[in-house]
């Protein structure tokens, strides 16, 4: 235990629960999902890892679904790997875990989307479509960003998200009218 009366984890704890993503049988995979979401932050970039060089979409999903399960801590090292990362299947399971965040990973999300890389700017839209209503406030606030790129983004992610974005896009055509 650690001065504050927490259990203290190996990385090889972690490497072994990551490993247990992989196995075939689903009740290890999910006991897995759990130790690794309790072990929290030390599990991020193991996990980041393991989900950039993983080989079949099982071990990404339930490297993504851990993830996930961390929440907040891995909201912004999701960020910056995929913004490192031009892979798109690590994308893809990337921006699936930040959208099981949900709402508190909407602003960095919106704040990403300023990057250069059109096809990271479009799994960001997909984890923030994937969040739904919860992010549609703050996407109506940055539709008259100063930045273009962002603007248009946000228009695309509103009109992307159907009939929760689409009424906020009219509202705001209506305005500008």
């Amino acid at each position: 235990m650690d001065p504050a009366g927490r259990t203290t984890v190996t990385d090889t704890e972690i490497v072994e629960q990551i490993a247990a993503l992989a196995d075939p049988v689903i009740d290890a995979r999910h006991r897995a999902v759990t130790a690794l979401r309790e072990i929290g932050e030390p599990a991020i970039t193991p996990l980041l890892l393991a989900l950039a060089g993983a080989q079949d979409n099982d071990l990404r999903w339930y490297a993504a679904i851990a993830l996930s399960r961390i929440g907040v801590p891995a909201i912004a090292p999701l960020i910056t790997a995929m913004n490192d990362t031009p892979d798109k299947e690590f994308r893809r399971y990337a921006a699936a875990a930040l959208g099981e965040i949900g709402s508190p990973a909407v602003e960095h999300l919106i704040a990403a989307m300023k990057s250069d890389d059109p096809e990271l700017r479009g799994f960001l839209s997909q984890a923030l479509c994937r969040i739904g209503a919860p992010a549609v406030e703050s996407l109506k606030q940055r539709l008259n960003d100063p930045d273009e790129i962002l603007r248009s983004c946000v228009t695309l992610t509103l009109w992307k998200m159907g009939e929760a974005g689409l009424p906020v896009i009219v509202e705001n055509a209506q305005n500008d009218a």
